[in-house]
């Protein structure tokens, strides 16, 4: 037996917004056995546009029940019945919504009519209640009203039982299907398609746009959650009901997964990613050759053309390191501008200085000074390739960074690993550096610190 119901409301998500018309059709799979229909005082202005979708005003609920008056009809008359409405994900939140401010847990077995009609009708360009009814022949009197909408959807209904040819039904509401938590515009197949291994999975609208990435050890286990845990918040449903479709790229190991995810995230800029879509700016130590040769440092800003030594979040933190690493290893702190002075550094008159800021040190003697130091700022300050598992078991993957730059990751097959090192680095596909990438393998190195790692 199925509740088909529709709903009206004073906005497009449960959390803020309220029921201002229920219409509930009991269908038994062959007539309507019994309905329940009313308006809803939603104790709280019905916005304009609101009211000029649904005809739906203010002065027509202001005598209507509260939710609370007509809770008690709603529980029994779809008590042990299907849920039933077309992109029921909506409906139910809010009906559970307000079955939960009344100290109530409503709970129902789900079928929503848009999934339903995908699997039975595949192809068409629209889905909606409208279109796919006037596809259908279906008429729709009192368009986005309760009633009207619920009427046709028992309609729908009744046409998608008479030409479900493949048992689509059932499997809909068999107790194991995930029919019920999948969004609405997304084919079961391209679900049962993801796979339980390493990688980046990317989430798309009906335009083929990238609207959502992400990384997860098991893909499969991660795009679920997401259905599971997909909130009544307007963006959460906005979220759920976008997603048309789902790919995915195998990475072999986490590290590989991270670094694709940020690379994609700022390629794409999607919607629905509220971190990476950008590299903040930041602050950073950096190198330069003046004019006499001598290598110099510097606090600068980070430029996403520039790549920093390293980098900090703030300038104060910037200057404090650059300072001490100058004193630890004995450089001059007017060629570090720490010191602005037109001439001598002040640790030169104290006989501290070696005398590079006077050119009595060469730039040769004091460059490989600098250089060494380097060394101590930053771990990822040389070159090298990270080796980890492959996304089959006869590959492995790289990742290259060369004097600190991180030049991209590849995979190549087991059978390099013993060949020249060109042959490893051409296997890599290059990509941008930026400070969430250092960040990324700098993380990695420091709770890795047995990784497999060859120097070049």
């Amino acid at each position: 037996m199925f509740a088909v119901i529709d709903l009206e409301t004073t906005g497009g998500f449960a959390g803020r917004n309220r029921i201002t018309e229920v219409a509930i059709y009991i269908f038994d799979g062959k007539k309507i056995v019994d309905e329940f229909h009313s308006l809803v005082n939603p104790e709280k202005e019905i916005p304009p546009y609101v009211t000029l979708l649904t005809g739906i005003t203010n002065e027509m609920v202001s005598s209507a029940p509260i939710f609370k008056d007509i809770a008690p009809r709603i529980e029994s008359i779809t008590k042990d019945k299907i849920f039933v409405a077309h992109n029921a994900g909506f409906d139910y939140s809010f009906m559970r919504r307000e079955f939960y401010s009344l100290g109530i847990n409503y709970f129902r077995k789900k079928l929503c009519t848009v999934r339903l009609s995908r699997q039975v009708i595949p192809g068409l360009h629209s889905y909606g209640l409208g279109t796919l009814c006037a596809t259908l022949g279906i008429p729709i009197e009192h368009r986005h009203r309760a009633f009207g909408d619920a009427r046709a959807t028992v309609t729908l209904l009744d046409y998608l039982i008479k030409n479900d040819h493949n048992n689509q039904l059932e499997h809909a509401l068999n107790r194991f299907s995930r029919e019920g938590i999948l969004p609405p515009n997304l084919d079961t197949e391209d679900f049962e398609a993801l796979p339980e291994s390493v990688g980046v999975y990317y989430f798309l609208n009906k335009k083929a746009q990238v609207i959502y990435v992400g990384k997860a050890k098991n893909i499969r286990q991660r795009v679920l959650n997401h259905f599971v845990q997909f909130g009544r918040s307007q963006r959460s449903m906005d979220f759920r009901y976008q997603i048309s479709n789902i790919t995915f790229e195998l990475c072999g190991n986490e590290l590989i997964a991270l670094l694709l995810e940020s690379h994609e995230i700022k390629k794409y800029w999607p919607r629905f990613n509220r971190s990476q879509r950008f590299t903040q700016a930041c602050w950073g130590i950096h190198q330069y050759f003046d004019g006499n040769g001598y290598l110099r440092l510097a606090v600068a800003k980070s430029r996403p053309s520039e790549q920093p030594i390293i980098s900090f979040r703030s300038f104060d933190q910037a200057w404090d390191y650059l300072r001490k690493q100058v004193e630890d290893h004995g450089l001059c702190k007017r060629l570090s501008n720490i010191q602005k002075l037109p001439q001598a550094c002040l640790e030169y008159d104290q006989g501290n200085c070696q005398g590079a800021c006077v050119a009595e040190e060469s730039p040769g003697s004091y460059n490989r000074r600098v250089q060494h130091s380097l060394e101590q700022f930053n771990h990822l300050n040389n070159s090298f390739l990270l080796l980890g598992s492959g996304r089959k078991d006869d590959e492995t993957s790289l990742v290259w960074v060369e004097n600190g730059i991180y030049k991209g990751f590849g995979f190549a097959d087991d059978s390099l690993q013993q060949s020249q090192l060109s042959d490893l680095t051409d296997c890599i596909v290059p990509y941008f550096d930026n400070q969430d990438i250092q960040r990324i393998i700098g993380s990695y190195l420091r709770t890795h610190p047995h990784c497999k790692k060859i120097k070049l």
